[in-house]
């Protein structure tokens, strides 16, 4: 088994445009991932939070979401969903997403066979490289 990610992405107003659905959708045909939980909530201006219904999240009259209708493992459970939701503005919604990263699993698998034991993992947020990289520009 690859690593487990997840991503929490607020869409400010409630507004969804779909436009990353079809590079979500490439991931999954390419073999990258693998999708093992989607779901969406709304937080509304009483801070009380609903979930959404995968359907036609855009508006146009498509479902945008059909694809992964259906993908919940269970590792989500209601308290993820409202630790996901105390990181929302009141008013806006979220995509939450529980992902394997199906192409590390080999590299992974390789090294427990070894041996290896995993002892640390993380993530660096992209406002840090890039500031780290403008840094870097500019230094004399």
């Amino acid at each position: 088994m690859g690593p487990i990610d997840y991503l929490v992405v607020e869409f400010p107003g409630n507004r969804m445009t779909g436009e990353g659905l079809p590079l979500l959708v490439d991931l999954v045909d390419r073999g990258l991932i693998r999708i093992l939980d989607l779901t969406f909530i709304r937080k509304d201006a009483d801070g009380s939070v609903t979930g959404l219904e995968i359907g036609d999240l855009t508006g146009d009259g498509r479902l945008d979401l059909a694809v992964f209708e259906g993908a919940s493992s269970g590792l989500l459970g209601q308290d993820d969903l409202e630790e996901a939701a105390a990181a929302l503005e009141p008013g806006n919604s979220a995509g939450v997403l529980v992902y394997e990263n199906l192409w590390a699993a080999p590299f992974a698998a390789a090294l427990r066979r070894g041996g290896a034991e995993l002892v640390a993992s993380g993530r660096i947020p992209v406002p840090a490289v890039l500031a780290a990289l403008d840094a870097i520009e500019t230094a004399p």
